[in-house]
């Protein structure tokens, strides 16, 4: 796999306070990304959570908050218990007016083991394009 990062944005129809409870609120982030209960948009906070494809191997995912600058960015260290690699994921928010561009940054995937399939980059970007195309949008509809 080349040693590029994951990028997608969105621009959605929701204030930035809005969108920034979205992804740093457990309670919030379930309704549309991963019930995680040990989360808390701390830096040093530890969390993880199980998940793979459905009907295949779960993986428990370890990760650890990085970074936290309110209504603005919001990243976490994101590896697999059991295998090599550590990548990142960035959260970016940019208020534009009444609206919100967010832009999702996942970098270090070419750290994962190459010879496991559910480590491919096409996988990150499925699961990536449905989360930010797809459950957030839906998410704000609600």
């Amino acid at each position: 796999m080349e040693n590029e990062a994951f990028i997608i944005e969105r621009i959605y129809n929701a204030p930035v306070e809005k969108v920034w409870k979205a992804i740093s609120d457990k309670d919030e982030m379930k309704k549309w990304y991963f019930d995680l209960p040990q989360f808390k948009a701390e830096v040093g906070n530890d969390f993880q959570f199980t998940g793979g494809h459905e009907g295949g191997i779960q993986y428990r995912h370890l990760c650890k908050v990085t970074e936290v600058e309110k209504n603005k960015r919001l990243t976490y260290s994101w590896r697999y218990d059991g295998y090599e690699g550590n990548s990142f994921v960035t959260f970016e928010l940019i208020a534009e007016g009444t609206t919100t561009r967010l832009k999702l940054t996942h970098v270090g995937l070419e750290t994962f083991p190459q010879n496991n399939p559910d480590f491919a980059a096409k996988n990150f970007a499925e699961g990536w394009i449905h989360f930010i195309e797809t459950a957030l949008p839906n998410y704000f509809q609600n």
